[in-house]
């Protein structure tokens, strides 16, 4: 009989970005239970992310994008709760799709719980940071709302968090 390969080395981490004009640190904060579900992810790679990779427990970056100063505004978690993403169903909603049906359904959705509000680490800091040159979210190009985030990455922007913001 095989050995069963062992499982993976959980939590992994993450950025996940969101507009705050649509749903930001302080929608999170101010949610039951300080947890909302993730929905609107319209991109395969994050979808697949989402599906095959994140797990309860897993660290997120919570990462303000699309506004005035975009940056790290705060830390989460996943919670769990992967499904079907309600808002593709929705003929109201901008999330909905319709080649998508309750029976096939192409996006999902899961929830993420508010770890802690921090400063923010505006991305002009981050670009700023050699520890943090290879993070995806800073290549160039790169417009993905989920992305890995490497031990060391997670380790570095903790730390940055905990210095003062750069003038």
């Amino acid at each position: 009989m095989p050995l069963a390969s062992p499982p993976p080395p959980w939590p992994n981490h993450w950025l996940m970005k969101s507009e705050p004009a649509e749903v930001s640190i302080d929608h999170l904060a101010a949610a039951p239970g300080q947890t909302l579900p993730w929905t609107g992810v319209r991109n395969y790679q994050a979808r697949n992310f989402m599906r095959d990779a994140m797990r309860p427990g897993d660290g997120v970056l919570f990462y303000h994008s699309s506004c005035a100063e975009p940056g790290i505004a705060g830390l989460a978690e996943i919670a769990g709760g992967l499904q079907p993403d309600t808002t593709q169903f929705d003929s109201a909603s901008p999330y909905f799709d319709a080649k998508s049906t309750p029976a096939q359904p192409r996006w999902l959705q899961l929830d993420v719980r508010l770890v802690r509000k921090t400063r923010l680490l505006a991305l002009r800091e981050m670009r700023q940071a050699p520890e943090l040159a290879s993070m995806q979210v800073l290549q160039r190009g790169n417009r993905l709302s989920i992305t890995p985030v490497t031990p060391a990455e997670w380790q570095a922007v903790l730390a940055l968090l905990q210095q003062a913001p750069l003038a």
